[in-house]
């Protein structure tokens, strides 16, 4: 006869994830990580070499080239935000990268001209700033407010297309700033200063998240696997909500503010939406770049609550459904002329009621497995 005790011992133990299950996940999220981080890097060091490839023959073919670079760098990127919000670091507060590699939006007449003002911008200044270089541009960013961006994606962004001043297209920035134009040798040496910095400051991430001990990663790895699990389920939980679903679709959504959206000078800002969706599901269901793969989170919340894995796993394709089914570009949805019917602006609002609801779905995943995460 099976005592009463060993009933309730049985009970207890297929009442949540086992040691074993958590600490998998941990590892497996580490390598993910680090894969993701590489990919990244990867892709970037391809958009430094066509950039330099452009900026050593400037023509319509090699800038045309150095734009397809970034967009396909930025794919890469888009999937590892969901590794922020938990004091990692890309965003330690000491000593993050994140408001030098990403931040948005950006004032274009911080770095270079804009119409109405030809000689705006830090490259038109060569008197207040005779040499362009890394330590300039870093030492600039975000200087006297947040939209005083000289550094990272939106920075390159803005070099390559140039303002956004068409209602149907990205920016239409001549080849002409590099060659004949005034300050056309500044313009190339922030575009590269720039670029090389961005790559630099992704290896940083790479670095820290590397096996062989020593760094961030070892550190992350030595947490108890319900904290480390925590962390990362709170990067998720806060991508899916309060940045993707909140501040970058819901604000400019709401204020139909084509200002407010993410990459707004090469129009790209669709592909960026898909990018962070992609990314939480990547974390949950650990499938992550260049092949990484093995013990999930949704793995984990399964031991505790198979149904409610179940659910999410659900929400987070329906999620990915959403955002790919947002006409491109995002900012035709932003303006005063558009209905809230059109379809176009409904399957915006549509994808971020998504995103707030697998949000919800997330914290209670996180609450089955016994950890407790907060998130806007």
């Amino acid at each position: 006869m099976v005592s009463a005790l060993a009933l309730l011992a049985a009970a207890c133990g297929s009442s949540g994830p086992s040691d074993e299950t958590m600490e998998d996940a941990v590892e497996t999220y580490a390598r993910g990580v680090h894969a993701a981080y590489s990919a990244s890097l990867a892709s970037a060091q391809d958009m430094d070499d066509a950039i330099h490839t452009f900026l050593d023959n400037p023509t319509s073919a090699t800038l045309e080239g150095a734009k397809r670079a970034w967009l396909i760098a930025r794919d890469d990127y888009g999937p590892t935000e969901v590794f922020r919000f938990y004091g990692g670091p890309i965003d330690d507060e000491e000593t993050g990268t994140e408001g030098l590699i990403n931040a948005w939006p950006l004032d274009e007449g911080y770095i270079d001209y804009v119409e109405g003002n030809p000689t705006a911008g830090i490259i038109n200044d060569p008197g207040t700033y005779p040499t362009i270089d890394a330590d300039l541009i870093v030492s600039l960013n975000e200087v006297g407010g947040e939209a005083n961006v000289s550094t990272g994606w939106h920075a390159i962004e803005f070099l390559l297309w140039g303002q956004d001043l068409t209602g149907d297209g990205p920016g239409a920035r001549p080849v002409s700033d590099y060659t004949t134009a005034d300050n056309a040798d500044r313009r190339a040496t922030y575009l590269a200063v720039a670029t090389h910095q961005l790559v630099d400051h992704l290896q940083e991430l790479v670095d820290a998240w590397a096996p062989g001990g020593g760094n961030y990663r070892a550190e992350f790895e030595a947490l108890d696997a319900a904290e480390a699990l925590r962390l990362a389920i709170t990067g998720a939980g806060e991508l899916s909500r309060g940045e993707l679903a909140g501040e970058r679709m819901n604000v400019a959504y709401e204020a139909r503010s084509q200002e407010d959206e993410h990459s707004c000078f090469s129009d790209n800002t669709h592909a960026d939406i898909i990018g962070n969706a992609v990314g939480v599901a990547m974390v949950l269901e650990a499938d992550y770049p260049l092949g990484v793969t093995g013990t999930s989170i949704l793995d984990v919340v399964a031991e505790a609550d198979a149904e409610l894995a179940d659910q999410l796993r659900a929400e987070l394709a329906a999620s990915i459904v959403a955002t790919e089914a947002i006409p491109a570009p995002f900012d035709q949805h932003l303006t005063e002329d558009v209905s809230d019917d059109d379809p176009g602006r409904s399957s915006v609002l549509a994808a971020i009621e998504l995103l707030e609801d697998q949000t919800d779905t997330i914290v209670a995943a996180a609450d089955a497995i016994g950890v407790t995460i907060n998130v806007s």
